[in-house]
């Protein structure tokens, strides 16, 4: 029988077991091992196989295409017009055009042109692949009339095993068990109506002319019957050129288990065991595992024994697959043959041994499966393989398609783990017209658990850019114990909602890119109050020792001690104590509260070390929360929280609005209450509580929340007027000493005057600090003010000596005008004197030349490009030192610019009509707004006055006027206030008092639903305070990333091209970024393409020209946030519109249909109410987050 064999292959023999074909050049040997046939393989004929097409496309292509390769045979590749840049072309030998003109599936269903190429390019035979023609009786038929091989079935066999319904009739005939089900194809909705009202629910819905889950549907409610059949049908149709559907029962609970089979065309039959595929979802595997865990051995025999028998029964050639449901009772069932290779065939190769496209070659050239080896009792499992389809699907969204560009691409490889993969690679485009298959990644290791753990780690090393990918649900499942154990069923998804709770990734890296290339795109994307531009410096950081704790300072007997502690110390204290505010109210005044957390955290550790002994650091609240969120696009609590770990030794102070918390408006009170709960927690030690209006109910709250958050109560008074000028009759000695009564009853530990416009003269001070200090000598006082004037540093001293115990001072470079008085003046003048503050004036001068260097890079914001010097007209205009400098800003803004002293002139006339208010942020903000108004308007005072209600003020004005700040000392001005409201309603008392309280949790619903669980209590707090600015935060961070650690300069205008740059993400973690190059042209969407080098590898990102699309028609994206605006959940085609403009829709109502990938989805309405304009037509294609249509919120 040897010599037969030898004759017939035409092959010599050597002197082992292996056998060279003489036909093979020697740079390409096949070794074939011959054994004793049980059939008569002389009666196949041999012919060698030259060469394959492969009629399909991606990763099966390439599997074919180097099968092809190691065995010597010329590949040809077939690709559409879509695929013209995909990978599987390059692969082959030869590659060539179908299906021109033809939409993108089309193309590869089209049997006369794969006929074509393989004719005219001396092809011997044609490998389906898997999808597309696989099954397909007509093209095995096809390319056999055409004298060309088909790797694959016999055409008869296709048929039947491909039409569910004769496959089901052979089984039954071959004595294997079937579920019960329909006897022929089903065509129509009415058909399967019938077949459940007389059967039953649930069934299955199943494509009668293909596999892979396309097509399938479950339905248990007789309601979804036609719909779903419908749908059902649709998606075969277009998968498989043909709608018709197999009605079943539906199992439930089943595992799917499949036997992987072999035949040859004398008749042989083999198993390569089996696989469980139970990890489904729309009834496509996801995770497959070879062998069966926990398979008993009976049924797994028995299973592979009905296996063999029902393949032998209709001369089953070459490589198939037979799928059988297992129940819980060990009970299977036949449901259907894959006349094909499996996507998953991987998993059998990898425990077997056995090349699965290689056999299918061997056997398409008539060798038997003896001649390769191959009898039952020689093919053996060993160890456990896993397989998982990495797909560009989002699974927190259904899993819905995904495409787009792949920005970065990097995989897991290793020891155990293989990859079978098409476009997988940086710059690839993964269009929305296939499949969303990726990658494969199969492990191979001696266990399920150790199989597992390889796969785990090679996904965890994946870092793919630029769509979404279902790798966060694979390692859920890979990391489930349901799964490791080896117990899972079809329903394992379903029943495991804990498999959709994923820790997104961050995506640093890329975020940040895509920033910078907006930057040097569209310009700085937070607004440059000036044409100057940041300095090209690093400033120079002044080294504190390493490895050392900092010196003790206020804040250890605060923690100790506790805020009485605390008091009581700083009372017993002798020299005077200073805050710095450099940290906060110095930037707010001179660089429009833009310095950044980057810079602050530059300089904490030298802070730490050298200034132990301040009384506090200003560093947080007020203007530098809003800010932060609205213009640094950063998270202030990340800054507290960041600098309370470099600084552990000082205590931080923060602006508290009374009732206001950190905003411009009353809130209710258990958001007041909350937020200081919350700063306190995240290293908050004093609160210098004030109200703009020096309206006591609105500080009595502050005062409450403070003392019940744990902080440190420092009750303000807000000053105005002139107490040492007997002339100024309203804001007197009495009406201070009077409030600060009612403060210190309330519990305050630290009494302070906040002087917010530098109005408190020196013998002002030494009157008002001295009655203070004679009336409480046990309560510490602490004062605030600003240097507009000039005179800050004497005011300051006087303050000193008449018995405060701490004053605020800026540090030199960034004193004096509207900051605050000078660090290094006031330290030098109290040396020596009994109040001497203990400062080393040299630590101050290194502090001073940092900030001096680290001041040129926000020259943006630069006060000194309108402000050159201090002003004592403050004394007359009244303006906050704060505010001052936003006012110029605004002034040039406006157009205002050579009008500020007329500003000027109208915010004291504004502030007179006003009542003569105290002016402090927000009230402040109304003195300003009307000065503006009135300069604008061309209006004096007395004009305003007679004309008032004929005028449309400013917003902040009328809720001012309506009591929306509370209550002014003396009232408010009349008959004014009537003219201005013209019948608007007032607030009578404490505005909180009366407000609904906040839901947090359902704030931290909303939050997550639109923003993802990344979200805290923070971002909760942030959105309460600032709800809008914050929601626009939130979408600026998901989209860029942490910006706020870019370099200044780079933050605000972008690095130059060939710049050279670092960024620390994180402790250990450092990006190197190079930017390289921006495309000069525009490409269809109006974008260009910006390139960079990132630690050493090319990266790109695509940027919309803002001003280039202005002249190109793009389709509108959905606006983040905006209620009523329906976005493309996927990319896609428009296959249907269910509504038109006018249309009264409800919650969950169906309004257009997309398909994409061979998937069909239902875009459902978000919200009741009526479409207001629909942005799409049937057949349009469509990007994610398209416009569709425009519903009216009801």
């Amino acid at each position: 029988m040897l010599g037969a064999h030898l004759r017939r292959l035409g092959v010599s023999a050597g002197r082992h077991a292996y056998l060279v074909p003489a036909r093979i050049p020697a740079l390409s040997i096949r070794f074939v091992q011959l054994a004793h046939s049980s059939s008569d393989a002389s009666s196949v004929e041999y012919r060698p196989i030259k060469s394959v097409l492969v009629a399909n496309r991606g990763e099966i292509a390439i599997r074919v295409f180097r099968a092809c390769t190691e065995l010597g045979i010329r590949s040809v590749a077939v690709y559409s017009q879509q695929d013209k840049m995909h990978m599987h072309r390059q692969k082959a030998d030869e590659s060539y055009l179908i299906g021109k003109g033809l939409p993108p599936v089309d193309a590869y269903l089209c049997i006369p042109e794969i006929i074509r190429v393989a004719k005219e390019n001396d092809v011997d035979a044609i490998h389906p692949g898997y999808g597309f023609l696989s099954e397909r009786a007509d093209f095995a038929q096809a390319c056999i009339d055409a004298n060309l091989r088909f790797i694959g079935p016999s055409p008869e066999v296709v048929q039947k095993m491909g039409d569910k319904v004769a496959a089901r009739q052979t089984a039954i005939k071959a004595g294997v068990q079937v579920v019960p089900g329909t006897d022929n194809p089903v065509t129509t909705k009415e058909e399967a109506y019938d077949f459940c009202v007389k059967y039953g629910l649930p069934v299955m819905l199943k494509a009668a002319y293909g596999g892979g889950g396309r097509g399938m549907r479950v339905v248990r409610d007789l309601n979804d019957v036609k719909e779903s059949f419908q749908r059902a049908s649709s998606e075969a149709e277009a998968a498989f050129g043909n709608g018709a559907m197999f009605i079943e029962k539906f199992i439930e609970r089943p595992r799917h288990i499949e036997l992987q089979v072999l035949g040859d065309k004398a008749g042989n039959v083999v198993h390569l065991y089996e696989r469980d595929c139970s990890v489904q979802r729309r009834h496509q595997k996801l995770v497959e595992v070879a062998p069966a865990p926990n398979l008993d051995k009976k049924v797994r025999e028995a299973m592979a024994a009905d296996a063999v028998k029902l393949c032998r029964s209709v001369g089953y050639e070459n490589a198939g697959t037979v799928e059988f449901l297992l129940d819980n009772q060990g009970n299977y069932y036949f449901i259907e043959v894959n006349a094909r290779l499996q996507v998953e065939h991987t998993v059998t190769e990898e425990i077997t041994g056995i090349d699965l496209v290689q056999s299918q070659i061997r056997i398409a050239e008539g060798m038997t499966l003896p001649e390769l080896g191959m009898s039952q009792n020689k093919i053996t499992a060993q160890g456990c393989a896993i397989q998982c389809r990495v797909t560009t699907e989002d699974p927190a969204k259904g899993f819905q398609p995904d495409t787009g560009r792949l920005e970065v691409f990097r995989s897991g490889e290793g020891m155990g783990i293989r990859l079978d993969g098409a476009s997988a690679y940086a710059g690839a485009i993964i269009s929305p017209y296939y499949d969303s298959l990726l990658m494969k990644v199969i492990s191979r290791a001696s266990d399920l658990h150790a199989s597992a753990a390889k796969m785990n780690r090679s996904l965890r090393e994946f870092r793919i850019r630029g769509v979404k990918t279902n790798i966060p649900f694979l390692l859920n499942v890979l990391e489930n114990q349901k799964f490791l154990n080896g117990t899972i069923d079809t329903t394992f998804i379903d029943e495991n909602p804990q498999l959709f709770r994923f820790h997104p990734s961050q995506n640093r890296a890329q975020k940040l890119l895509n920033y910078l290339g907006n930057v040097l795109v569209n310009g700085p994307l937070t607004p440059l109050a000036t044409g100057l531009k940041p300095a090209e410096i690093h400033a120079a950081v002044p080294e504190t020792p390493p490895a050392t704790e900092p010196p003790r300072g206020f804040r250890d007997i605060l923690v100790s001690e506790g805020p009485e502690g605390f008091a009581k110390a700083v009372r017993k204290h002798k020299g005077l104590l200073l805050m710095d505010t450099t940290f906060r109210d110095a930037h707010q005044s001179l660089l429009a509260t833009r310095v950044r957390t980057h810079d602050l955290l530059k300089i904490s550790p030298f802070v730490s070390h050298s200034f132990s002994n301040l009384y506090s650091l200003e560093n947080w609240g007020g203007a530098t929360f809003d800010v932060a969120l609205r213009f640094l696009h950063e998270c202030p609590w990340e800054r507290l929280e960041a600098m309370r770990k470099l600084i552990p030794n000082i205590p931080f102070q923060m602006l508290l609005r009374g009732a206001n918390g950190v905003g411009y408006t009353s809130y209710p009170d258990n958001a007041v209450y909350k937020f200081c709960e919350l700063s306190v927690k995240a290293g908050m030690d004093i609160f210098r509580v004030f109200d703009s209006l020096n309206y006591l109910p609105n500080l009595l709250l502050g005062v409450d929340a403070v003392g019940k958050a744990g902080g440190v109560v420092e009750a303000a008074i807000s000053y105005s007027g002139d107490v040492s000028d007997p002339s100024k009759t309203k804001y007197t000695l009495q009406y201070y000493l009077d409030l600060a009564e009612q403060l210190v009853k309330a519990g305050t530990h630290v009494l302070c005057i906040k002087d917010m416009a530098g109005l408190l003269k020196p013998q002002a001070a030494k009157i008002l600090i001295s009655a203070l200090r004679d009336r409480y000598p046990d309560i510490p006082i602490h004062v605030h003010t600003h240097d507009t004037s000039g005179a800050g540093v004497a005011s300051m001293l006087e303050c000193g000596y008449a018995g405060a115990d701490a004053v605020d001072v800026s540090v030199d470079s960034m004193s004096g005008m509207t900051s605050q008085p000078s660090m290094g003046a006031v330290v030098a003048s109290l040396m020596g004197h009994p109040l001497d503050t203990g400062m080393d004036l040299a630590n101050i001068s290194q502090y001073s030349a940092f900030w001096e260097q680290t001041r040129t890079l926000y020259a943006p914001f630069e006060c000194a490009v309108t402000m050159k010097s201090g002003n004592a007209d403050v004394y007359q205009n009244e303006i906050p030192g704060g505010q001052y400098t936003n006012l110029q800003f605004q002034a040039f803004s406006l157009g205002l610019g050579d009008q500020f002293e007329a500003v000027k002139k109208a915010y004291r006339e504004a502030n007179m009509l006003l009542g003569d208010l105290i002016k402090v942020t927000p009230s402040s903000k109304v003195v300003g707004d009307l000065a503006q108004f009135m300069v604008q308007n061309k209006l004096t005072a007395a004009e305003v006055e007679a004309n008032a209600e004929n005028l449309s003020f400013p917003k902040s004005v009328i809720e001012f006027m309506q009591g929306y700040l509370g209550e002014p000392y003396g009232g408010f001005p009349e008959p004014l206030r009537t003219k201005m409201l013209k019948g608007l309603p007032v607030v009578e008392g404490r505005p909180g008092s009366t407000m609904a309280a906040m839901d947090f949790d359902a704030m931290k619903e909303d939050l997550i639903e639109e923003h993802g669980s990344r979200i805290t209590d923070y971002d909760v707090l942030s959105t309460a305070m600032y709800p809008q600015v914050t929601n626009d935060f939130l979408h600026f961070r998901a989209k860029y990333g942490p910006v706020d650690k870019l370099d200044t300069r780079i933050f605000l205008t972008g690095p130059k091209v060939g710049e050279e740059f670092e960024v620390e993400i994180e402790k250990g973690k450092t990006l190197h970024i190079k930017t390289l190059a921006m495309a000069e042209d525009l490409n269809a969407n109006g974008e260009r393409e910006v390139f960079f080098e990132l630690n050493g590898q090319l990266r790109s990102v695509m940027v919309r020209d803002q001003e280039a699309v202005k002249e190109l028609h793009v389709h509108p994206k959905v606006t983040p946030g905006k209620k009523g605006q329906v976005g493309a959940p996927m990319p896609g085609t428009v296959i249907d519109i269910q509504v038109k403009v006018g249309d009264h829709v409800a919650k969950g109502a169906p309004l257009v249909v997309l398909s994409a990938m061979k998937m069909e989805m239902v875009v459902q309405a978000p919200c009741d109410g009526e479409i207001t304009s629909i942005e799409i037509t049937k057949d349009m294609k469509l990007e994610g987050d398209d416009l569709v249509l425009t519903i009216d919120p009801k």
